[in-house]
């Protein structure tokens, strides 16, 4: 019974963690998803949270005339009391009412009233800027005006896919030949090559970069899609073959005695059994693979470049900003625009996720 209490107990503080936990990350998304419907100016002046129902002090209708030879500079006194200047400018709380300056110059004194407001104002400008390009005014020297409108994010999308797609793809299938070879086949150098590959995992891809781009720039690579595909799989080859062989290690030694025996090759076990039943562990390295190339920026900027034709996502999305960040609004929608390709592949594939990331943890 005590027993039976205390499971309970520690199953409740789990559940409490974790909502916690979810809590803390859901926020955040929330209000960037409201902020990318929302008005620039809108964003400017309030917060997300703005848009549900609130406490806010608004105009009633009364307002306060002062004498026009009431100095401003010195202590000015409404209805029996003395304020400043700045407190009239920030707001004066008195008797269940704000006092604040509507108008300092005439000096007129709005009397305010705290009451339940929303608003609402949402609109999908933002993304129909981010999506088709954002138009611009533009005066002539003859003083006539020019609209021009700049590119959207639809190039920069196909960009990232080509790039993503081949760049998860190559990896995957490469480490998978290696993770077999290093659990089931003996030849020498194995433990040597597979330490290697290991050691590789903590050498930041950072002190690479230099030296590839100058053996890229010689042999013609670099600014191709080629390139980055064969980057972006050389820099993830480590972490998936560690992977892949975790899981391959962990199966069944008489499946491939039974094959074996059965007069089946290596490249048959693999393609009809390997493949088959690694699924779990591929979808969860590929959801990885691919959200690491797809919110790359340093390594697509470095070998493919900033061109408009070439752009990748992330550059277009930190392009939006422009010159002098008056454009950053646009992050809002830009970003979710960015999250949507990866939250399609990680919700198709989520049922081996788990699968697949429990894969070889335990044996038996």
């Amino acid at each position: 019974m005590v027993g039976s209490k205390k499971r309970k107990g520690n199953k409740t503080v789990v559940n409490l963690v974790l909502g916690i936990i979810c809590f803390i990350w859901l926020v955040p998304t929330l209000g960037l998803f409201i902020s990318s419907f929302r008005p620039a100016a809108d964003i400017l002046q309030t917060g997300w949270w703005k848009v549900f129902p609130h406490q806010e002090w608004k105009a009633s209708g009364d307002v306060i005339r002062l004498s026009k030879d009431v100095d401003l500079r010195g202590p000015i006194e409404v209805n029996g009391k003395t304020y400043t200047d700045a407190q009239l400018k920030a707001g004066v709380v008195e008797g269940g009412k704000q006092l604040m300056w509507e108008n300092r110059r005439a000096r007129m004194i709005s009397v305010q009233t705290e009451g339940w407001v929303t608003k609402p104002n949402l609109t999908t400008d933002n993304y129909k800027n981010v999506l088709s390009g954002k138009e611009y005014k533009l005066k002539k020297a003859d003083g006539s005006e020019t609209v021009q409108k700049g590119s959207g994010l639809s190039q920069a999308f196909w960009n990232t896919l080509t790039i993503a797609v081949p760049a998860t793809i190559i990896p995957i299938l490469i480490a998978s030949f290696a993770a077999y070879a290093f659990a089931w086949l003996r030849f020498p150098g194995r433990k040597t090559m597979f330490v290697t590959i290991i050691a590789l995992l903590v050498i930041p891809l950072q002190v690479a970069l230099i030296p590839v781009l100058k053996d890229y720039t010689a042999l013609g690579l670099n600014g191709s899609y080629l390139g980055i595909w064969l980057v972006h799989s050389a820099f993830g080859l480590p972490l998936v073959t560690y992977f892949m062989y975790n899981f391959i290690s962990q199966l069944p030694k008489d499946l491939f005695e039974s094959a074996f025996i059965d007069g089946a090759s290596h490249f048959t076990i693999f393609s009809r059994l390997i493949l088959p039943l690694s699924v779990p562990a591929l979808a969860s390295i590929g959801i990885f693979q691919f959200l690491w190339v797809w919110n790359d920026y340093l390594v697509s900027l470095i070998f493919i470049g900033n061109q408009p034709n070439v752009q990748v996502m992330s550059m277009k999305i930190a392009d939006l900003v422009g010159s002098r960040g008056n454009d950053w609004h646009l992050l809002t929608s830009a970003a979710f625009i960015s999250m949507l390709m990866p939250l399609a592949i990680f919700f198709l594939l989520q049922k081996y996720f788990v699968r697949g990331l429990m894969g070889g943890s335990v044996k038996g």
